[in-house]
């Protein structure tokens, strides 16, 4: 990580940040410099930093270069837990935490270093960065994910995905009642205010379902179980917010709360959103046999439900 401290000065006054940086950072492209802005790694003036923001004479800002990420993924012996695996794919449990792939700030310990190193034959398709990877979960979100071995298993899973012919079902604790049979159907795009979010209110949006198929009241939080079609980023997250029930731990849309009573107290301990991928279903892309797999909720969130539970009795 290489830190930038930068004055600006009375001939920049007036001019867009990323323009600004780009003239004062001439080893970084003008998309780069928009990627560090929007990852949080430049800091100023104002709290909030959009490549647009517009910079003023004697303004200072702190800019963060991450180092650069290795072209490709090195073989990590990081702990994984395969449900399944065949010659053509391979289920896994992801654990809460763990980033799918490198990226900006993320070049080793992700579930791509993990798997290079417990499975030799992964397919290509998804390039350098990404062997294998058919659709991915959020970092802090644990569960079920299937994962490519050849590249037909590779596009024949794709084109499921993308057909909505894969079940997906979430376990999710969101705050107030929702009732089972709840369908929210709102497109879902980038926040406009804030690049790293999502939003049902964003101008360029695509289409979105989620269904609540099981709901348990827990005074003041309830239990479901989430499905969907789709896969929009954090998809589950930005509707339930939406609705005005956030996933409980979820910082981000708004799932966080200072003050909670005391039969649910528990929920404090949470360090990421309690959302959990709990049951897959697909067509196997050799045999065309329906396949089911199921996944426990992990013990940091079974444990905060066990406490709840036991106070709402």
């Amino acid at each position: 990580m290489q830190r930038h401290h930068l004055i600006v000065e009375a001939e920049h006054d007036g001019t867009r940040l990323d323009a600004f940086l780009t003239t004062l950072l001439p080893s970084q492209s003008r998309s780069g410099v928009h990627r560090v802005i929007k990852d949080g790694h430049v800091s100023g003036a104002a709290p909030s930093l959009r490549p647009s923001t517009v910079v003023r004479a004697g303004q200072q800002y702190d800019v963060d270069i991450p180092a650069p990420t290795a072209a490709v993924p090195e073989p990590e012996a990081l702990p994984l837990r395969i449900v399944f695996e065949d010659r053509e794919l391979v289920v896994l449990d992801k654990p809460a935490g763990m980033v799918v792939h490198p990226g900006a700030g993320h070049s080793g310990g992700t579930l791509v270093n993990a798997l290079l190193h417990h499975v030799r034959d992964l397919s290509g398709v998804g390039g350098e960065l990404r062997p294998g990877i058919v659709h991915r979960l959020d970092r802090g979100t644990s569960g079920l994910m299937v994962v490519a071995k050849n590249d037909r298993a590779h596009q024949e899973l794709a084109r499921q995905f993308a057909d909505r012919e894969v079940e997906k079902e979430y376990v999710a604790l969101v705050w107030g009642v929702v009732h089972a049979g709840r369908r929210i159907d709102a497109p879902i795009g980038r926040d406009p205010n804030d690049r790293q979010r999502m939003s049902t209110k964003a101008r360029r949006a695509r289409d979105a379902v989620t269904r609540v198929t099981y709901s348990r009241d827990l005074d003041g939080v309830s239990l479901l179980r989430v499905a969907i079609a789709t896969g929009r980023t954090h998809q589950i997250r930005v509707h339930l917010s939406a609705i005005g029930h956030p996933i409980v731990g979820d910082s981000t849309y708004g799932g966080v709360r200072r003050r909670t009573a005391g039969h649910v107290r528990a929920v404090q301990r949470l360090e990421r959103p309690f959302l959990h991928s709990a049951r897959l279903v697909f067509t196997h892309p050799a045999d065309g046999r329906r396949v089911e797999f199921d996944s426990p909720l992990p013990l940091d969130l079974q444990g905060v439900l066990d406490e709840i539970e036991a106070r709402a009795e």
